[in-house]
């Protein structure tokens, strides 16, 4: 009797898959030190590069076109870095001005609740978000997302003098190579065009949002607008989670410098400019930029964040769609994994019978 060779049962390469992922996915996190600023670094990279051919199209020379590019990519990390280290400052000022008052604000709420008859653990757990440590966990978050940038100067550079070296020879890829590898490069040019359209969707309303919460904070008399606008701009970049992030400090201080009233009154314009800015438009905006659906957008945001740390709740969708690029789109069996994630080109991939 003749036996033909079998491939691993179904369950053993499930099991082999999340084997393989749980050991990569450690190996990120116990280096997200040095993978943080090199992803930052390939981001703002991919943002700039297009600089580069018009340039040369306009008989630029090559050394020139790629100094433009390495200046443009400086100057959005010094632009960045220089917002997060004034935050930081002025965060520690405002910390170290209004730490005593916010604690008694803290232990009179608690009071407060415990006369009313609620339980002290209660209390405790209903005023926690108005703890202390709340707004020394947001300096640590800020702090390290500085020191992130930092290093992504230096990856940053590296990587763009190597980039210019082969800039040459990677624009004439699809010449070269469009007939045998032309999916390949389809692939990598949609997965750029993609996260330059992200960015730059996130980038324009993060301004707005930014600037009207920052005009309507100084208006009502919250100390540090500015500070506020900036966290406001860069959770804009945090998908779902992000106005949460940027409400909670200037909520804080405005109970403990204006008391409730004007706490509520920041709440309410936060919930009018942010969530009808980041919650019912620019999704829509960034589905269609990107197609991925909310939920995945969501849950990438707590997986990157809990693999390389707070700069990956910022880089969270451009991972989301390496991952997708370099694994399930060259899979012609995962088309229903690529729409399950929001990719409508991906609806006609794969069909099943019908039923």
């Amino acid at each position: 009797m003749e036996h033909t060779p079998r491939g691993l049962a179904p369950s053993t390469r499930i099991l082999l898959t999340i084997a393989a992922a749980v050991v990569a996915l450690a190996g990120l996190h116990a280096a997200r030190g040095v993978f943080g600023p090199i992803a930052l670094g390939a981001v703002i990279v991919i943002i700039v590069l297009p600089l580069r051919a018009p340039l040369v199209a306009r008989g630029w020379p090559s050394w020139v076109a790629n100094t433009a590019v390495i200046v443009a990519a400086y100057l959005i990390l010094a632009v960045l870095l220089a917002m997060l280290v004034f935050a930081g400052i002025q965060f520690g000022h405002l910390v170290a001005e209004y730490l005593d008052d916010l604690r008694r604000t803290v232990d009179d709420l608690a009071d407060r609740l415990t006369d009313l008859g609620v339980t002290s653990s209660a209390a405790d757990d209903a005023t926690q978000w108005l703890d202390p440590s709340t707004l020394v966990s947001l300096g640590t978050k800020i702090s390290g997302t500085a020191a992130s940038v930092a290093g992504a100067f230096f990856f940053v550079l590296a990587y763009v003098i190597f980039m210019a070296v082969d800039a040459a020879r990677y624009s004439n890829a699809r010449g070269l190579f469009g007939a045998t590898r032309g999916v390949v490069i389809d692939r990598a040019t949609a997965f750029n065009d993609g996260v330059r359209r992200y960015f730059v969707v996130n980038a324009t309303f993060g301004a707005i949002v930014a600037a009207v919460d920052g005009l309507a904070l100084w208006l009502l008399g919250v100390p540090a607008p500015a500070v506020w606008a900036i966290l406001a701009f860069v959770t804009n970049f945090i998908p779902n989670i992000g106005f949460v992030l940027g409400l909670v400090p200037p909520a804080v201080l405005a109970v403990v410098v204006g008391g409730w009233p004007l706490a509520l009154a920041v709440v309410a314009v936060y919930c009018v400019v942010n969530v009808v800015l980041q919650v019912l438009v620019q999704p829509k905006f960034v589905a269609d930029t990107v197609s991925l659906s909310l939920t995945l957008s969501f849950a990438s945001v707590v997986f990157w964040t809990f693999v390389i740390g707070p700069l990956g709740a910022i880089l969270a969708i451009p991972l989301t769609l390496l991952f997708r690029t370099l694994v399930l789109e060259p899979d012609p069996g995962a088309g229903w994994l690529r729409w399950l994630s929001g990719d409508p080109a991906a609806r006609d991939l794969e069909r099943g019978p019908e039923m």
